[in-house]
């Protein structure tokens, strides 16, 4: 597949890339691996074999462990974050586990199961199931509220966002979004959820209080087709000011000020973009590039990506653990 001019530019360039020391977990789906990345030095620390397609992951709230969705294997694989091994499988995953989320006690894992379209809550203390929940159709997007009482799943198949109360664990709000829901992520007030839509290229802004659509979000890139402005991840600056938004195909990194909605920059990045996140500061914002097979560095005071630095084949899933 042909790689862009600019991808080859941004990762043969020796820059000098001052970064808060920490690391980097990348999800290889093709390589059924995670890559270690010292987000500092830019060096990859270890490669990681795991189960097969590894799409998903989530850290707990003290940084010490990654909860791991291994889709083809219908299971979680759980790694230690200080010795880099996986120290245990759960097979309570339910089938096909594609995003997870956890609560901030980091007691529960909120995982959807693709192909049954269910959402399986499981204990992180020894991977019990503490309950299932029937949503729609193919689910993906996965987000706890700031107050652990909500949890949002989103069903690409359905083009739904679902509301889920946490005590009940049952569905308290069906909310229609557009064309295949990839990602769902409440702003930090917890004012908001965003939830992207691969196929119809928007985020939707939902009101978390009333479960109505505040603001749809929609994306116009000169010399790009709109069929691949492919809307995925969601991050958030810390102050709840401006929301980065992976574009997909398009290769971008939409930046949109979250008070008048307006984009504000489209940063050009590796092929196909798919997760994202900040360093410890929130200086700099990594992608996973799916098609290009390594992760862009973004300086956020810029919004310029200064470099790519390769990984596993078919990047996916990106965490950062200060």
């Amino acid at each position: 597949m042909k790689r862009f001019a600019f991808g080859l530019a941004i990762a043969s360039c020796a820059f000098s890339l001052p970064a808060a020391a920490g690391t980097a977990f990348i999800s290889n789906e093709k390589d059924n691996t995670i890559t270690v990345l010292d987000t500092e030095t830019l060096k990859v620390v270890k490669t990681v074999p795991v189960g097969r397609r590894p799409r998903g992951m989530v850290l707990s709230p003290d940084y010490k462990t990654l909860y791991i969705c291994a889709g083809d294997d219908n299971r979680l694989d759980v790694m230690d974050t200080a010795t880099l091994e996986i120290t245990a499988t759960h097979e309570t995953s339910g089938p096909d586990p594609e995003l997870l989320d956890i609560d901030h006690a980091g007691k529960l894992l909120y995982i959807a199961n693709e192909d049954d379209g269910m959402v399986t809550v499981v204990n992180t203390a020894d991977g019990s199931v503490k309950g299932e929940i029937q949503i729609g159709v193919e689910p993906e997007g996965m987000a706890v509220s700031p107050d652990d009482s909500i949890v949002v799943a989103t069903s690409e198949s359905t083009s739904m966002a679902h509301f889920i109360d946490t005590k009940t664990l049952k569905v308290v709000a069906n909310v229609l979004v557009d064309t295949r829901p990839r990602v769902a992520r409440y702003t930090p007030d917890g004012k908001h959820v965003w939830v992207t839509a691969e196929v119809g290229g928007t985020v939707s802004v939902i009101d978390a209080e009333t479960r109505q659509i505040a603001q749809r979000l929609t994306f116009d890139i000169p010399g790009v087709r709109p069929e691949l402005i492919q809307p995925m991840g969601v991050q958030f600056s810390a102050d709840g000011k401006r929301g980065f938004v992976a574009l997909g195909r398009a290769n971008r990194v939409a930046v949109i000020n979250t008070e008048t909605y307006k984009v504000e920059s489209l940063i050009l990045v590796g092929q196909r973009p798919w997760h994202l996140d900040f360093n410890a500061d929130r200086t700099k914002l990594f992608t996973a590039n799916g098609l290009s097979n390594d992760v862009t560095v973004i300086d956020v005071a810029s919004l310029k990506a200064e470099k790519s630095v390769p990984v596993g084949r078919l990047p996916w899933g990106l965490v950062f653990k200060p």
